[in-house]
């Protein structure tokens, strides 16, 4: 059927008014121009004017059309019938106008707030730190960044996250309790979609965080977000520094092939699983990692140091009084961790350090005498079969058993429990090329007070307490943790027995519960990852120093007894701790003392990066905190 006139006017109508409010006032204003063209034209051609006055020209007719369009009010002071029928008619249309314009700018007005709201809106800012997704780790990440950003000038975080922006907001004031003079912009919109990235301008961002989604295949959400970045069409030609969360291994490299060198990835179970394993067989240091990884008191830094070029490795160690060395960043790129004394630091390479601030590594180290008469004798422990109790599972629990293998002596045991149905046909494939243990599987209701105390807890050097994660909510899994948690501690009390527990919370808000139960309890939670995001995305390089640390083979972080460095009782300063330890090809980088293991106001007794002139008396049970190969 062929449109008519009247359905093609009617159609022309409808898409000028969909153009919205700008076109709507346009559309106005050629109505109102247009009734003022008539009645000028009828006043000139026809010579009307107010009555006992002279004919109006076109421009005085004009001018005297649109007073009336714009004021109503007017028309009182018209005299002659003729004139007044014509600016009648004027003032209606002005009415009529008015009216129409008042409601479309309210409408526009209405309209744009709620698109404010929505947060969709573009972001115009530059060096700021955009996050990408939106899951509980964004609090951490907000706290640690407003800390590190604390001496930046007007610094700013942009989420892009797939909920409403006023809930995101809303969330973030009741979570985070100080944000210093960071300012935080919230946007609504898909991380995924190339449209909605825009928004956040990941152009002239510093650095850009992409978190895994809390969904069933995060890793793929979180590939696709960091494909849409990489391969915009209208990205910049600077590269872009992308730190990314993945979960599964497997994912990885997918990741890294998308990324290139755009991008540093992060294994979130794969980093929970080892810091598990080698806390478990060390207790303390989880407190150790979390004092590296924030961003208050010292932290790792990166600084040339071209007075040092020519000097060895174990030369430095003594050339600064209040910032411990922690390896070397060649010029090629490399990193080393605790390399040995006799390594040359040459033209170009960057000293690592621990140090309050970047402007706090100076090399001030003081005169000191090396006291060799402190000097204990070195002693070799000698391999000991390890017996280890897994209470609960998760996925990562393959993980961390596999990172244990790495460690112990041939004969060791692995004991799980968990209240899992058929857990035993589950794990069964899952670990027949384990080197040095033994795995003993059973299903049990580890929350239950007699099933523990039959356990013969005696028995084991370690104690693991492994979230349900994937088989109950957060809080469910952390609940069943800290119930059993609480069982564990008091079986210890009471029966005289020192157990060694780490514990694995979902929730961070549970970290303060079950720090109540005691402080040897060491929680390794998600926080982790959140901090870890947070430095790389501060500072790229740091993610080979984690990586390092972390990974078995080469130096990592040992807590160890200070009978192997220096004699208990007796009076010396750090600088003899750490040329011990230097003996040892160790590096020295802090102390614990037992006696406020207990004592959270002092980080239970942990010191990282000490004066090293001031003067000490250890006791027989503290401990070094060293750089070391084993």
């Amino acid at each position: 059927m062929k449109p008519t006139f009247g359905n093609k006017l009617r159609y022309r109508f409808d898409n000028f008014m969909s153009k919205g409010t700008i076109a709507l006032i346009i559309g106005l204003f050629g109505i109102s121009l247009i009734i003022i063209l008539i009645a000028t034209a009828i006043i000139t051609v026809f010579s009307i004017s107010p009555a006992e006055s002279e004919n109006l020209g076109f421009i005085e007719a004009f001018w005297q059309s649109l007073m009336r369009t714009l004021d109503s009010g007017t028309i009182c002071g018209d005299q002659g019938w003729s004139f007044r029928m014509v600016m009648f008619a004027v003032t209606l249309g002005g009415i009529f106008i008015l009216s129409a314009l008042i409601g479309v700018l309210n409408s526009g007005l209405e309209s744009k707030l709620e698109s404010l709201r929505k947060g969709k809106s573009v972001v115009v800012e530059s060096g700021h730190t955009v996050i990408l997704g939106w899951s509980s780790k964004v609090y951490t990440i907000i706290s640690e960044l407003a800390e590190a950003n604390s001496n930046q000038k007007n610094p700013c975080i942009v989420i892009l996250g797939d909920i409403d922006k006023v809930e995101m907001e809303e969330a973030i004031k009741e979570n985070v309790s100080d944000m210093k003079n960071t300012r935080v912009v919230c946007r609504s919109g898909k991380p995924v979609s190339m449209n909605d990235l825009r928004m956040v301008n990941p152009d002239e961002a510093k650095s850009i965080i992409v978190l895994a989604p809390d969904k069933k295949d995060p890793d793929a959400e979180v590939i696709k977000t960091v494909l849409a970045i990489t391969n915009s069409p209208d990205r910049s030609c600077e590269k872009f520094h992308i730190v990314a969360e993945i979960n599964d291994i497997k994912n990885a490299g997918v990741c890294k092939m998308v990324g290139k060198d755009e991008i540093e990835v992060l294994l979130s179970s794969d980093i929970i699983s080892k810091i598990t394993a080698q806390t478990c067989r060390q207790s303390g240091l989880s407190l150790v990692y979390l004092d590296l990884m924030v961003f208050e008191g010292d932290e790792l830094y990166f600084q040339p140091q071209p007075e040092l070029t020519g000097k060895t490795f174990g030369e430095a160690l003594f050339a600064y009084e209040d910032s411990a060395l922690f390896g070397l960043q060649k010029a090629d790129g490399t990193t080393l961790i605790n390399p040995t004394s006799n390594t040359l630091i040459e033209k170009g390479d960057e000293v690592i350090c621990i140090s309050e601030d970047d402007d706090t590594i100076k090399l001030n180290g003081k005169k000191h005498v090396i006291n060799e008469s402190a000097f204990s004798e070195s002693i070799q422990d000698s391999p000991k079969i390890e017996k280890t109790l897994i209470l609960g599972w998760n996925k990562r629990g393959s993980m961390i058993i596999h990172e244990l293998d790495a460690y112990v002596s041939p004969g060791s045991e692995v004991t799980i429990i968990a209240d899992i149905e058929n857990i035993k046909e589950q794990l069964k494939e899952e670990f027949e090329d384990l080197q040095n243990h033994k795995i003993n599987v059973y299903q049990s209701d580890t929350t239950h007070r007699e099933v523990l105390e039959n356990l013969g807890l005696t028995h084991y050097n370690h104690i693991i307490l492994l979230s349900y994660a994937g088989h109950l909510s957060p809080d469910e899994a952390d609940s069943k943790t800290l119930i059993t948690l609480l069982h564990l501690r008091d079986i210890s009390e009471k029966s005289d027995i020192d157990m060694s527990i780490v514990s694995e919370l979902l929730i961070d808000e549970n970290r303060a519960l079950a720090e109540v139960t005691n402080a040897d309890d060491f929680i390794v939670s998600e926080k982790v990852i959140s901090l870890l995001l947070t430095q790389i995305s501060e500072k790229k390089e740091l993610s080979n120093v984690f990586s390092d640390i972390f990974n078995p083979d080469g130096s990592e972080i040992y807590i160890k007894p200070v009978t192997n460095y220096v004699k208990p009782g007796v009076e010396v300063d750090f600088y003899t701790v750490l040329e011990s330890a230097r003996r040892k090809n160790e590096t020295a980088i802090g102390y614990r003392l037992m006696k406020d293991e207990r004592n959270s106001a002092k980080k239970y007794g942990v010191k990282i990066n000490p004066k090293k002139s001031e003067k000490i008396v250890f006791e027989e049970n503290d401990k070094i905190i060293v750089l070391a190969e084993d």
